[in-house]
């Protein structure tokens, strides 16, 4: 049992890039291929994520929808109508924000008489 826990402990090692001269050429196109196989399951995995919370995220997008839709029949309100007053809203404010006054300026400070 200990030689094995070594031997894994040796493996990780060289995986993590330690102790790798004493690899033979053999022995580091092994590691690259494990290492290669790792990464191709971490990207699968990462992309499967993504897709679950895409999918989430459009079935929220959705209950968002109907609930801003019977809101808005609650209302008496026209959803589309508000949508367009935010976005105006929305262009308005980023175009107020562009031009920010402040004391800073650029150069070298001013020269001053002792």
């Amino acid at each position: 049992m200990a030689k094995k826990i070594e031997i894994l402990e040796t493996w990780q090692r060289k995986l993590l890039g330690q102790d790798l001269d004493s690899c033979s050429p053999k022995e580091l196109q092994d590691i690259g291929n494990q290492l290669e196989i790792s990464l191709s399951n971490i990207r699968a995995r990462k992309t499967q994520l993504f897709e679950e919370q895409i999918e989430q995220l459009q079935e929220k997008e959705t209950l968002l929808l109907m609930e801003n839709a019977r809101l808005s029949k609650q209302c008496g309100a026209q959803p589309l109508q508000q949508s367009n007053q935010v976005v105006s809203y929305l262009s308005s404010c980023s175009k107020n924000s562009d031009i920010v006054e402040t004391d800073l300026y650029i150069g070298l400070p001013p020269m001053r008489c002792l």
